[in-house]
């Protein structure tokens, strides 16, 4: 199959993939594009909202659409590595036997993330980054493809570890979700409160998945629009030249390299979504606000004026 075959496949496998999951989601189109777009780059994401706003079950109803594995981990303060990655235990023969951990699967929904401490944080980190985990010396190799969405409550402080701005940087995507709109919210009432359980049906297989995450890297990009891309990124730091007074008033880290690399990247699956073979500048804003928001740090002067992170990034184009 040629590339440009496979890009129009992918619009309409696209198409059919939103109706399946709008069987049981209502709304919040734009949070399941983002994860799409997360998925089909082989990126991470990371879905910021208060509790109740059905995260898990948004998930779990992509990874069923998408026929993958789905394994949910409830992140608390007493949770250890080797909950997640799994451990050895000593058999009937009394030899080492490897039992693997919720972490062996394609799509991990960490669920609220911050609630773990930093020791555990980082063992699921390192799996997200390398697609394999080292327990007593053995490396073991994650099944592809492999997604981690992790999730955070934005309004508890307490009793949490919140991620370093360096682990944060590893999730491609921040996704907010809000409150659904009163007619929205009418509808998941009467579906949920109803006897009536739709079906899924698998879409895709785990191979189908990788394959269409290599067409989107080999989608050509002209130089202007990478050349965007890491302007946008540059004017986020203070200290650079591009920076403008706003930014140098109001934030005090900007976004790394690896910022320039995701917008790209998702520039390049925001083009392919959407049926054309190479992403242009609209590709790159249509993706910036949900990869630069978790990058971006704010400083004392802008919380006291109320300036949320989206309109400074709003700034930037």
């Amino acid at each position: 199959m040629s590339d440009v075959t496979a890009i129009q496949n992918l619009v309409q496998k696209r198409k059919d993939l939103k109706q399946e999951i709008s069987k049981i989601i209502v709304g919040q189109d734009l949070v399941v594009d983002q994860i799409l777009l997360s998925i089909f780059s082989g990126g991470h994401a990371l879905l910021v909202g208060v509790p109740g706003l059905a995260k898990t079950l948004m998930v779990n109803t992509i990874a069923q659409a998408l026929g993958l594995d789905f394994k949910r981990i409830q992140f608390t303060p007493d949770l250890m590595p080797s909950d997640i990655l799994g451990s050895e235990i000593l058999d009937e023969n009394r030899t080492f036997k490897f039992i693997k951990g919720p972490i062996f699967s394609n799509i991990i929904l960490a669920d609220e993330i911050n609630r773990t401490p930093p020791k555990t944080q980082a063992a699921l980190l390192e799996a997200m980054q390398e697609r394999a985990v080292t327990i007593a010396g053995h490396n073991y190799k994650l099944s592809l493809p492999y997604f981690v969405l992790a999730t955070q409550n934005p309004i508890e402080q307490e009793g949490t570890y919140p991620l370093p701005e360096a682990q944060l940087d590893r999730f491609m995507f921040s996704i907010k979700l809000d409150y659904p709109s009163f007619a929205e919210e009418v509808q998941v009432v009467k579906s949920t409160t109803s006897d009536h359980k739709p079906e899924i049906n698998p879409l895709f297989t785990a191979q189908e998945i990788i394959d269409f995450q290599h067409l989107i890297r080999r989608i050509p990009v002209a130089d202007n629009v990478i050349e965007y891309a890491v302007t946008l990124v540059t004017k986020t730091r203070p200290d650079s030249n591009l920076a403008t007074d706003f930014i140098k008033n109001y934030i005090d880290w900007g976004a790394g390299p690896r910022a320039s690399q995701n917008l790209i990247l998702a520039a390049k699956a925001h083009a392919a979504f959407n049926g054309k073979f190479s992403p242009d500048i609209e590709d790159v804003k249509a993706v910036a606000e949900g990869i630069l928001r978790h990058r971006v740090v704010k400083n004392y002067k802008a919380d006291a004026e109320g300036l949320t992170i989206e309109k400074i990034i709003e700034k930037l184009f």
